[in-house]
């Protein structure tokens, strides 16, 4: 072992856990004197060719002294780090501090030489630049500024490393060697760079484990009944197009079928390859099953056993292991005590999860941290969104459970390149690293709608089996933070199912104008009301009277739409006495005929759930051809006891003007980075990312889209679209942003849905009556005098 002379206290800081480029994981520590075996065995697997570009000679094996020299580090001046899988190396890199003259150094010296050595077996996933960006950060802690490093010309992959690593170099050929010196200072392209390999490694990552080709649910009971049984089931019965196993030591050796499923005592057992594991095992057996899923390469686990860091201090700790122990491996995990994830999409169809049907596929992407929470959203989606809209249903689903690796960042980076998915909603109870969070959430929301739910907003405790420690951000810094981030911020479940289907099925109104009628005065009003205390600016409500016919809805929805003061229209309904399915019927068809007529402007349903309109709408619009030029989505459904406006208000830009954001926002929030390759493409936050190949098809020449999400606009000749404020109502007394649509790499403030969230919905805003806005008609039959609110003079 080395003496605390020969070199300073070993730096566990320097240790992490790496996410690579396919999606798999390394772990990188410093490398020790107890590493000899461990390196001698590492260097014997690489080819002779790596060997050379490595020593620029034939060098077959090391030699003990070579090995003391590799081993043996100071962790100042000579350092060296290695990538490992299963506790082996796969790749290594060191630095040793120079001086002027290219010897051996010590401080302040600030220049050293840097070397890489990668498997062949690990080229091509990213290792070396994963390598480079933790050796450069060791180097600025221990004051080394530049790194020199001197490659044969024939090393093409290592000479890209460098060169693709965003730092500021200088580049020489000398003696047949190509000098590469570069400054360690981040630049905005290294950090674009950085968060470029970041996201395609974690976006790959969950990409494996929503599109496995094999499942394998380790602890499926003998009898019926049980989770691991139920889990089975499920992913059978959704039609899942892989190859499925069902594990347990308890089965016989004879039995080869479990529900017409191929059956094994172990995942060893298995011939060929296993992408996924779901392990339903008790606690104390998860341990085994991770070993048995390493040594055969299984890549990811959803792990839905309890009693880790849910059942207190113990199972924290035998939490930690299980990551620990799974990352040995390069696994990734969902979980523990996840509720499972889901996968629509026709050529995967994986259900696995103790949902006990598969949600109808659509374009929302649903993450929740809690299994209940995620129930209910499922819940909601599959009554609302198949029994309204017809063809409203989820892509993907992940229950994060305890996260203790795989979180709302990870599932985020895959949604950012997902063509399938058009709207993201989340339920978050912690948000572990609102940096990070933020910066991600303001690039996905700049391509795709975001809408949150904050769960524990007042209490400021995560749940006891949340691995990462709660913010200590106030909530309200929290809800500032999302705002700039262009998130979409709701208070209640409920919100949040009506946000997204208005979202997914609905083109977004051109403003805060809605137009508001039915054959209910009293629901009329209510949602009048609504709309002020959102923000929005309703034209008074048409009352249509009891009396109101279908083709009466039909003729008042088609003048609303008609109308250019009108951005959007909410249409009330209450059933009709005696005319029961077929007066249902009759409505949902006259509604989507009038909807179909203007594609351009969104028309949300608020029903009375006494009849079976929600049923009718859904088989008026199931047989209506989607997506074709022309055609109108269906109109969207409130929940009976909601108003749609708080749906409206979040789609809805505003046009008013504002100042600067807060200091404390701004001080919160990260920056990212302003240039450089993975960056998002020129434009704004109010800019919608260009539509990537087999998200969605080009629009024709001379139309546009008035959204990334809505349907296309002709285009008239010299026309050209307006440009959108981005308006953010503060809290009363503090400044709030305005951000127009620019030339900008990253949105920095602006949401990509401007005025979709408000901190403040109504407070310290004048009255709409005293500003000129219309005032709410008193109901047909009332006999009443306004009150006023002057004082009367006194009596003389």
């Amino acid at each position: 072992m080395q003496t605390s002379s020969d070199r300073h206290e070993y730096p566990a800081h320097w240790e992490a856990d790496v996410v690579l480029r396919d999606g798999g994981t390394a772990r990188v520590r410093p490398i020790t004197v107890d590493d000899a075996e461990r390196l001698v065995s590492f260097y014997e697997q690489v080819s002779d060719e790596s060997k050379y570009y490595r020593f620029f000679a034939p060098y077959p094996r090391l030699s003990a002294k070579d090995v003391h020299r590799f081993t043996h580090h100071d962790f100042v001046d000579r350092v060296g780090l290695a990538a490992t899988i299963g506790g082996e190396f796969i790749a290594t890199v060191r630095y040793d501090r120079i001086g002027a003259g290219g010897t051996p150094a010590t401080a302040p010296a600030d220049e050293a030489e840097v070397a890489f050595l990668v498997q062949d077996a690990h080229q091509g996933r990213g290792v070396a630049s994963a390598l480079l960006e933790h050796i450069a950060a060791v180097a600025r802690e221990r004051g080394i500024r530049r790194f020199a490093a001197e490659v044969l010309p024939a090393n093409n992959k290592m000479i890209k490393v460098f060169m693709d690593a965003g730092y500021t170099q200088k580049r020489s050929f000398e003696d047949g060697v190509v000098r590469l010196e570069f400054d360690l200072e981040p630049t905005d392209r290294s950090l674009a760079v950085q968060y470029a390999r970041e996201h395609r490694a974690e976006a790959r990552s969950v990409q494996r484990l929503l599109q496995p080709g094999s499942v394998a649910v380790v602890g499926a009971g003998r009898t019926p009944g049980g989770v691991g049984r139920s889990i089975l089931g499920n992913i059978r019965d959704a039609g899942y197009t892989g190859r499925l196993y069902a594990v347990n030591r308890a089965f016989p050796e004879e039995q080869k079928e479990l529900d017409g499923v191929t059956a094994c005592r172990s995942v060893r057992d298995i011939d060929g390859p296993v992408d996924l594991a779901v392990v339903t095992v008790p606690a104390e057996h998860v341990p085994d099953v991770v070993t048995e899923c390493g040594e055969h390469g299984v890549q990811g686990l959803v792990v839905i056993t309890a009693g880790y860091a849910d059942s207190g201090p113990e199972g924290r700790e035998r939490q930690r292991a299980l990551v620990r122990h799974a990352r040995t491996y390069g696994m990734r995990i969902i979980g523990p005590n996840a509720f499972g994830i889901i996968n629509t999409s026709p050529d995967v169809r994986l259900n696995a999860s103790l949902a006990p049907e598969m949600p109808r596929p659509g374009r929302i992407g649903l993450f929740a941290q809690s299994g209940a929470i995620g129930i209910a959203l499922l819940s909601r989606l599959h009554r609302r969104g198949g029994g309204v809209t017809g063809v409203t249903g989820v892509s993907t689903f992940v229950s994060s459970g305890n996260r203790a690796d795989v979180s709302g960042n990870d599932v985020l980076q895959y949604w950012y390149d997902d063509p399938r998915t058009d709207v993201a909603l989340m339920y978050l109870e912690s948000i572990g690293n609102p940096r990070k969070f933020t910066r991600l959430a303001r690039r996905t929301a700049a391509a795709k709608p975001l809408v949150v739910v904050q769960g524990a907003r007042h209490g400021g405790v995560a749940p006891q089996g949340h691995a990462v420690r709660a913010t200590r951000l106030p909530h309200a810094t929290v809800s500032a933070l999302l705002r700039q981030a262009g998130v979409i911020r709701v208070d209640t479940i409920t919100d949040l199912v009506d946000a997204g289907l208005l979202l997914a099925r609905q083109p977004l109104p051109a403003g805060p104008r809605v137009a508001i009628l039915g054959n209910s005065e009293s629901l009329g009003l209510l949602t009048y009301d609504a709309c002020l205390s959102e923000g929005l600016r309703p034209q008074p409500p048409l009352d249509l009277t009891t009396a109101a016919s279908a083709d009466d809805f039909h003729a008042a929805l088609a003048r609303a739409l008609a109308d250019d003061t009108c951005d959007a229209v909410v249409v009330t309904a209450i059933p009709t006495v005696g005319e029961g399915a077929a007066g249902d019927a009759a409505l949902a068809e006259a509604l989507r005929s009038a909807a179909a007529a203007v594609p351009t402007k969104p028309v949300l349903v608020v029903h009375v759930e006494l009849g079976g309109l929600a049923e009718a709408l859904s088989a008026a619009t199931s047989t209506a051809p989607q997506g074709a030029p022309g055609t109108a989505p269906p109109p969207a459904s409130s929940t009976p006891d909601g108003t749609g406006a708080a749906a409206v208000s979040r789609a809805a830009p505003d046009r008013a003007a504002a100042s600067a954001p807060s200091a404390g926002a701004r001080a919160a929030a990260d920056p990212g980075p302003q240039a450089g390759p993975g960056t998002e493409p020129p434009g704004g936050a109010g800019h919608h990312r260009p539509p990537r190949s087999g998200h969605r098809r080009p629009a024709r020449p001379g139309h546009l889209r008035r959204s990334g999400f809505g349907p296309r606009l002709p285009r008239h000749p010299g026309h050209r679209p307006p440009r959108r404020s981005a308006i953010r109502r503060g809290v009363p007394g503090r400044p709030v942003a305005v951000r127009r649509p620019g030339p900008r790499t990253e949105p920095t403030s602006s949401p990509a849905y401007p005025a979709a969230e408000r901190a403040v919905r109504a407070s310290g805003r004048p009255s709409p009556t005293r500003s000129g806005g219309a005032r709410p008609p008193t109901p047909a039959g009332c006999r009443s005098t306004r009150t006023s609110t002057r004082r009367a003079p006194p009596s003389r």
